[in-house]
C-alpha cells in the first residue's frame, strides 16, 4: 500500500476516534458541561455590564455579584409573573365552560357527510365482529361450572401487580437536576466573570506562542459573533413579542400581555418555543370565544409571523452575522438536542459558532467552517465550470445572471468566464477532458456570451435614446460641446466618430470566445469593434489592412498562443509599422514583460491579462479618448489562477 494512503487512512481513523470520544464525553459529562456552557453564555452577555461597573470604580467581585443577582432577580420576577398569569388563566377557565361544551358538542355531533357515514359503518362492523368473537369464545354453562378458574389453561388466574405508591422524595427527583444545573450555572458564571482574563491567558498559553496571533483573532471573532447574535436575537424577539401583544389585544384575547412575553422568551428556544406559544394562545381562544373566527385569526397570526420571521428575517439577520448556514443551524439544533436534551437547543447556535470560528482559524479544523459556515466553499468560476462539466446549462447561466446583479459585464467575464475557460484549456491539454465535453462547454458558453452581449447592446441603446431625449428637452444654448462633456461616450456624440478596434483571436476555441467578449465590452464602452474570425495569417493581415483600424487586439490563451501570436504580430508590423497593437493573454499569472519580449522580440508591447485592463489600455492609446462608462469602473481584481499550468 502507498505510504501516503496509509497515513491518510490512519489520520481518518484517528479523527473518527477523537470525534466519538468527544461525543461520548459531551453526553456523559452533561451534568458538568451544561452549566459550564450556560456560564460562558451568560458571561458573554454580562461581561460588558461588569466592565462598565468596573470603570465606575466598583471592585470586580462586587460588580460581578451585583450583576448576577440583578440578572437572576429579573429572571425570577419574570418567572413569577408568568406563573401568576397562568394561575389566573386556570381560575378563569370555569367561566368559559359553556363555550367549551358547545365546541365539544359541535365536534362530536353526527353529520350526514360521506366521511361520517363511512366512519359509522366501519364502527358498526367492528362492533359486530367483536360481539361474534366474544360469543364464540364463551364456554358452555356446564363447562364453566365444572372448570373453576385456575384449573385449566383456558381459565387462568388473573394476576395484577399493584405498584407501591411513590412518596414525595421520589417526586422531587425530577426537580433536583434542574436546580443543580441552575446553581452550578450561577457559580460558574461568577467565577468566569471574576477571572475572565486568567481564563483567556490560559487558553492562549495552551495554543502556544506560535499561534498567539491566530488564537487572539479566533477569540475576538467568536466573542464578536456571539455578542451580535444575542443582541440581534433580543431585538428580533422584542419585535416579535410586541406584534403578538398588539395583535392579540385587538383580537380581544384576555391576558394578551402574557402571551407577548411568552413569545419573547420562548423564541430563545429554536423550533419549539414559537409553536408552544401559538398552541397555548389558540387553545385559550377556543375556550374564550364562542365561535371559530377568533381562533382562526390567532392561529393565522402566529403562522404568518413564524413564516416571515423564520424564512426571511432570521436567515438574513442571524446568518449574516454568525457565519452559519441555515442547514448548519438545523443540524446543530438536532445534534445538541440529542446530546443535552431540550436545553441544548438554547446553546446550539453559540456552540456551533465557536466550532465555525475554530475551523476558520485552525487549518486542521477547516472542514468545520466548510460544512457549517455560510461562505461559498468554491469561487463562482469553479462552480460555473463544474456545472458545465455536469452539462447543466441552466444552473451555469443562473450563476452568470446572479453575478450580473452586482457586477459589470467586464467583471463577470474577468472573474467567471475567462477563469473557467482557462481551466478547460488546462485539463484539455492534460488529456483529462473528452472532445465532446470540450465542444459542449464551448458551444454553450458561446450561446451565453451572445445572449449577454445582446442584453448589453439593448441597455446601451436605451441609454442612447434616453440621452437623446434629454438633449432634445434642453435648450441648444445650454448644451456643451464635445470637449466639455466627458461623461457622454464618444459613440453617442454625432460630432466625434467612434474609434475602430479590430480583435483577432490567435487560435480557435477559447481564443475566439474571449475575442467576442472583448468586442462586446469595447462596443459597450463606446468603441466600434470588429472581431475577425479564425483564418490564415495572410488573410488576417489583408482584413486588417482593409478596415484600417485605430487599434488591434490579439487575443490568446496561455501558453499555446505565444508562437502564433508572434507570427501574427510580425506580419501586422511588416504590413503597417505604425499600427497600434495590444496583446491580450487572458488570466496570465506569470511575468507579462517576459511574455511581451517573446511575442514582439524588439519593441515594447503592452500585455493585458484582463478585459478591464484591455479597455483601459484602449482608452490610453486612442485619441481622442472616449468617456469611460460605469460598467467598467467596478471590475474586481483577478482571482487566483491555479498553480499547475500547461506550461
Amino acid at each position: 500500500m502507498n505510504p501516503s494512503s496509509t497515513a491518510r487512512i490512519l489520520t481518518q481513523l484517528w479523527f473518527i476516534t477523537v470525534a466519538v470520544l468527544a461525543i461520548a464525553v459531551l453526553y456523559l459529562a452533561k451534568v458538568l458541561l451544561l452549566p459550564l456552557g450556560f456560564a460562558i453564555l451568560f458571561a458573554f452577555l454580562l461581561a460588558p455590564v461588569v466592565a462598565l461597573l468596573e470603570r465606575l470604580r466598583l471592585p470586580r467581585p462586587i460588580a460581578a455579584l451585583f450583576v448576577i443577582l440583578v440578572f437572576a432577580g429579573l429572571l425570577c420576577v419574570a418567572t413569577w409573573t408568568i406563573f401568576t398569569q397562568l394561575v389566573a388563566i386556570a381560575n378563569d377557565l370555569p367561566t368559559y365552560g359553556g363555550n367549551i361544551a358547545q365546541k365539544m358538542q359541535a365536534l362530536h355531533s353526527p353529520s350526514n357527510s360521506a366521511y361520517s357515514r363511512a366512519q359509522r359503518e366501519i364502527q358498526r362492523i367492528s362492533e359486530e365482529l367483536g360481539i361474534a368473537n366474544s360469543t364464540g369464545a364463551l364456554p358452555a354453562p356446564g363447562q364453566r361450572d365444572a372448570n373453576p378458574i385456575g384449573t385449566t389453561p383456558d381459565r387462568p388466574v388473573q394476576v395484577r401487580e399493584v405498584g407501591r405508591p411513590s412518596g414525595r422524595l421520589d417526586q422531587l427527583g425530577g426537580i433536583i437536576e434542574p436546580l443543580t444545573t441552575a446553581l452550578l450555572s450561577v457559580v460558574f458564571t461568577f467565577f468566569v466573570l471574576l477571572q475572565r482574563e486568567d481564563l483567556r491567558n490560559r487558553l492562549i498559553h495552551l495554543s502556544g506562542d506560535r499561534n498567539l496571533s491566530r488564537m487572539t483573532q479566533a477569540m475576538g471573532d467568536a466573542s464578536r459573533r456571539i455578542s451580535r447574535y444575542f443582541f440581534l436575537q433580543v431585538a428580533v424577539n422584542i419585535v416579535y413579542g410586541s406584534l403578538v401583544c398588539v395583535a392579540l389585544y385587538f383580537i380581544g384575547l384576555p391576558h394578551w400581555f402574557l402571551f407577548g412575553a411568552l413569545a419573547f422568551l420562548c423564541r430563545f428556544v429554536p423550533y419549539i418555543g414559537a409553536p408552544v406559544v401559538a398552541l397555548s394562545a389558540t387553545l385559550l381562544s377556543l375556550a374564550v370565544f364562542p365561535g371559530w373566527t377568533h381562533t382562526a385569526l390567532i392561529f393565522g397570526l402566529f403562522v404568518v409571523l413564524e413564516i416571515v420571521t423564520a424564512n426571511y428575517v432570521e436567515p438574513r439577520v442571524y446568518g449574516h452575522h454568525t457565519g452559519l448556514s441555515t442547514l448548519a443551524v438545523l443540524i446543530a439544533a438536532a445534534f445538541w438536542t440529542l446530546i443535552w436534551g431540550p436545553v441544548g437547543l438554547i446553546l446550539s447556535v453559540p456552540l456551533t459558532v465557536c466550532l465555525v470560528v475554530m475551523g476558520s482559524h485552525i487549518p486542521s479544523l477547516e472542514f468545520l467552517a466548510v460544512l457549517l459556515g455560510d461562505q461559498p466553499v468554491i469561487p463562482p468560476y469553479t462552480a460555473f465550470y463544474q456545472r458545465m462539466l455536469a452539462r447543466d446549462e441552466r444552473e451555469a447561466a443562473d450563476i452568470l445572471q446572479s453575478s450580473l446583479k452586482d457586477q459589470s459585464l467586464a467583471s463577470v467575464y474577468d472573474s467567471i468566464l475567462i477563469p473557467a475557460l482557462t481551466m478547460v484549456e488546462m485539463e484539455r491539454q492534460r488529456g483529462e477532458l473528452e472532445d465532446s465535453t470540450v465542444r459542449f462547454i464551448r458551444s454553450s458558453t458561446s450561446e451565453m456570451v451572445d445572449e449577454l452581449g445582446f442584453r448589453a447592446l439593448e441597455e446601451k441603446n436605451e441609454l442612447a435614446h434616453a440621452a437623446s431625449d434629454n438633449a432634445d428637452t434642453v435648450p441648444a444654448s445650454l448644451v456643451p460641446g464635445p470637449s466639455a462633456s466627458p461623461s457622454v461616450p464618444m459613440s453617442l456624440s454625432p460630432s466625434v466618430p467612434a474609434c475602430t478596434v479590430v480583435v483577432i483571436p490567435v487560435r480557435d476555441g477559447s481564443d475566439d470566445l474571449i475575442s467576442t467578449m472583448l468586442a462586446q465590452v469595447l462596443d459597450q464602452a463606446g468603441f466600434h469593434s470588429t472581431c475577425i474570425p479564425i483564418q490564415r495569417i495572410d488573410e488576417t493581415v489583408s482584413a486588417v489592412a482593409e478596415q484600417k483600424p485605430d487599434l488591434v487586439f490579439l487575443s490568446g490563451m496561455p501558453p499555446v498562443a505565444m508562437a502564433r501570436a508572434n507570427r501574427i504580430f510580425r506580419s501586422l508590423r511588416r504590413a503597417n509599422p505604425a499600427l497600434k497593437i495590444v496583446m491580450g493573454i487572458w488570466h496570465y499569472n506569470e511575468d507579462p514583460a517576459r511574455a511581451a519580449q517573446m511575442i514582439s522580440r524588439t519593441e515594447e508591447l503592452h500585455i493585458s491579462t484582463s478585459i478591464a485592463d484591455a479597455i483601459a489600455e484602449a482608452y490610453t492609446l486612442t485619441e481622442p479618448h472616449p468617456a469611460l462608462e460605469d460598467p467598467l469602473d467596478n471590475s474586481p481584481n483577478l482571482v487566483a489562477t491555479p498553480t499547475d499550468t500547461a506550461a
